[in-house]
């Protein structure tokens, strides 16, 4: 057999090897996703206790029809008194005490992480792995209305020296791409509970 030949017949051999190696790993993947969720969760949820995180979702939660009841202060409010990332102002502090972002933030966080929990726990045990990922699946989904209801996950018109048409909608800004990435999210919980859901059935058999 020639160099050729053997190299091609490497590279078949690899390739084959390869392609088993996934069709025999799906389980461990599933796993994998699992843990994905987890550090997701426990750490996007960890920083809901923090000042700048808990500032930086009020836009999603006051333009919301499903959480906006959850604030005391009514939208465009907020505008007035954002503080950007890595700077605090006691005013606008203040105002989100008033309007009771940390106290939603201080809620919201635990639950996300609970809902990590329960998923990643269905590597062990089905029906609290089912519950997580149908948790996941259901936060996502409600994460991604906010592509609709919140004005600042478009990029704005704001003008400039000469005129743009990259604004609104489909140009999402750095929240709207935030946000976009929850389809990942919400599939990866589909899958993590459609595991659980089919040992569950197989245990019945």
């Amino acid at each position: 057999m020639d160099n050729a030949n053997l190299k091609q017949k490497t590279k078949e051999n690899t390739m084959n090897k390869l392609i088993e190696f996934l069709a025999n790993s799906q389980s461990y993947f599933i796993n994998l996703a699992r843990i994905s969720i987890l550090v997701v969760m426990v750490w996007i949820g960890g920083l809901k206790a923090y000042q700048y995180e808990a500032d930086g979702i009020v836009p999603f939660v006051a333009n919301s029809p499903l959480m906006s009841f959850l604030y005391n202060k009514k939208t465009p409010e907020y505008n007035d008194y954002k503080n950007p990332e890595g700077k605090t102002v006691q005013k606008n502090i203040d105002w989100h005490k008033e309007n009771g972002t940390y106290i939603f933030a201080y809620g919201l966080g635990t639950v996300i992480i609970i809902i990590g929990l329960l998923t990643f726990i269905g590597i062990w045990h089905n029906k609290i792995g089912l519950l997580g990922g149908v948790l996941t699946f259901g936060m996502s989904l409600v994460t991604l209305t906010f592509l609709i209801t919140t004005p600042e996950v478009y990029v704005p018109n704001l003008g400039g020296d000469f005129p743009t048409p990259q604004y609104g909608f489909p140009y999402l800004s750095g929240a709207g791409r935030l946000v976009i990435k929850d389809v990942i999210m919400m599939a990866t919980g589909l899958i993590c509970a459609s595991d659980c859901a089919r040992k569950l059935l197989a245990q019945k058999k």
